[in-house]
């Protein structure tokens, strides 16, 4: 009985591990009876019957990545392009992405690459390489629609890189470079004439400046000879008005007064050491009488021919003749 009970015993051990599945996080296990998907197995401790339940499938259920190998593709303008895509995706029913399709990896990339010919191969080179995300979108839609039965869902399709021909490539460069050095061009024409325009402006308004500058200058020029004429034709009538009402005396009287001023530039001169009188010293005495004689015949009339002593004004030509000597030099040697 001892070994009986022994091989009894590794047999229920035996039983018990082959009925025993854990399932790991991410993964949903199909499970089989007799060959036939009952269950699908989700993340845990499950008990199955050894020998008629088996489990079918390992099914992945988080996001994956599928790398599309590089395609070439012919554009609608005969430019052949070479493209390399990824594939994110979903599965979000375990049943059907395990028996709806066989190859599920090898499904989804044949159906892109399919679908990615169809959409670039609609297109000229120049919209390929700049609507990336319309055949992103596209090939989304159509991929994703595609495989729905298959209880997937395809999150996103991206382009990696797309490779024009190498004659090509030189080709939009020098385009390129052409289109750049044209632009650059203009923006230096439209610079250069701006500034044109605006030295062109200034010289305008300085030129505007000057010329309204110059016509004040001779306005006020013109003005300032006007009043100055204005005023000597007044001073000369004064002084004619003088000379018809005082006769000869007024005339003295104004040449005297020039007279003295002459003299004193003599003396003011800073380059003179020596002041040699041109005329004797006699005469300036004898103009200085006859300007007292002309004042005091201006303040008390008739005064003129009655003079008060003690005046120093009351010398005549022939007094001062007799108070100052002939020859009057300041300093003769400097």
């Amino acid at each position: 009985m001892g070994p009986f009970l022994i091989a009894l015993l590794a047999l229920v051990v035996i039983f018990l591990l082959m009925a025993i599945r854990v399932v790991r996080q991410g993964y949903v296990y199909t499970i089989e009876r007799l060959g036939k998907f009952t269950l699908a197995a989700e993340p845990g401790l499950h008990l199955i019957i050894p020998f008629i339940d088996r489990v079918g499938q390992k099914v992945n259920m988080m996001e994956q990545v599928l790398d599309i190998p590089g395609q070439e593709i012919i554009t609608r303008d005969n430019a052949m392009v070479g493209v390399d895509a990824v594939v994110f995706f979903q599965v979000l029913d375990a049943g059907k992405a395990a028996y709806e399709v066989h190859n599920l990896y090898g499904a989804i990339m044949a159906l892109t690459t399919t679908n990615l010919r169809t959409v670039m191969g609609s297109m000229d080179l120049d919209e390929t390489l700049s609507k990336r995300d319309e055949i992103n979108a596209r090939l989304l839609s159509v991929v994703d629609h595609a495989t729905s039965p298959w209880g997937v869902k395809i999150t996103r399709v991206e382009i990696k890189d797309i490779r024009p021909p190498i004659d090509i490539s030189e080709a939009m460069a020098r385009q390129m470079k052409a289109e750049r050095l044209k632009r650059a061009e203009i923006l230096e024409a439209e610079g250069e004439r701006a500034s044109r325009i605006l030295r062109a402006e200034g010289e305008k308004q300085s030129a505007i400046l000057s010329a309204e500058g110059k016509r004040e200058a001779a306005f006020r020029e013109a003005e300032a000879r006007e009043r100055q004429a204005e005023a000597e034709a007044k001073a000369t009538q004064v002084v004619s008005d003088a000379i018809s009402q005082g006769g000869n005396q007024a005339i003295n009287y104004f040449i005297a007064q020039e007279y003295t001023k002459a003299v004193g530039k003599f003396a003011t001169s800073p380059n003179a050491k020596t002041i040699l009188f041109p005329v004797e010293a006699t005469q300036l005495i004898g103009s200085l009488g006859g300007i007292g004689e002309l004042v005091r015949e201006a303040v008390t009339p008739g005064s003129a021919q009655k003079p008060s002593a003690g005046t120093p004004l009351d010398l005549g030509r022939e007094g001062a003749r007799s108070a100052v000597p002939r020859t009057a030099p300041r300093d003769r040697q400097g």
